[in-house]
């Protein structure tokens, strides 16, 4: 062979239009989890909602500065909003700012609300938010329907998982 090489000028392979949206819709990446809710609530079936925001609401969210400890949701007036959900200020903001814990509206489609006012009106069940995460772009927030656990149901949580982890541990010791 020859010391030539070969230079490729056409256009460069690309993956099909349908492939690349597929793949940034499966990306998801998770800011915020509201774990205290996991352990507080039996989750009973969750709905993935947007979120309307402020550009510095945004952004605070890309830093990962959300917490959504001690959060609810509750439907008013047809419309479903998100209160003590806390964003704390953008890093590099100049004279724009928002107030942390604003009630936030929800997303939601018409049908979803409907079922959700007649759900909540059921004795025991709240909306909680579980996480906030980036689909596509776009913040998005999990909103669950939860009945409360009560006292023995949080320690009966409790005896289960150390169980589980105490058997995880001997089958692991058993395989050395």
């Amino acid at each position: 062979m020859s010391g030539r090489q070969v230079q490729y000028t056409g256009p460069m392979p690309q993956k099909p239009a349908d492939r690349q949206k597929a793949d940034r819709t499966k990306a998801e990446r998770i800011v915020s989890e509201n774990r205290k809710a996991l352990h507080d609530y039996h989750i009973l079936e969750t709905f993935e909602a947007g979120v309307v925001l402020l550009g510095t609401e945004v952004k605070a969210i890309r830093e990962g500065r959300v917490n959504l400890r001690d959060s609810f949701a509750r439907v008013e007036q047809g419309e479903v909003f998100a209160y003590n959900v806390h964003i704390s200020p953008y890093s590099h903001r100049g004279y724009a700012d928002h107030e942390p814990t604003r009630p936030r509206k929800l997303l939601l489609h018409r049908q979803e609300i409907r079922k959700l006012i007649g759900r909540t009106v059921e004795r025991g069940l709240t909306l909680v938010p579980l996480r906030v995460y980036f689909k596509g772009g776009k913040v998005k927030m999990a909103v669950s329907l939860a009945r409360g656990k009560q006292a023995h149901d949080k320690r009966e949580a409790i005896k289960k998982r150390e169980a589980d982890r105490e058997t995880r541990a001997a089958v692991k010791a058993a395989r050395r």
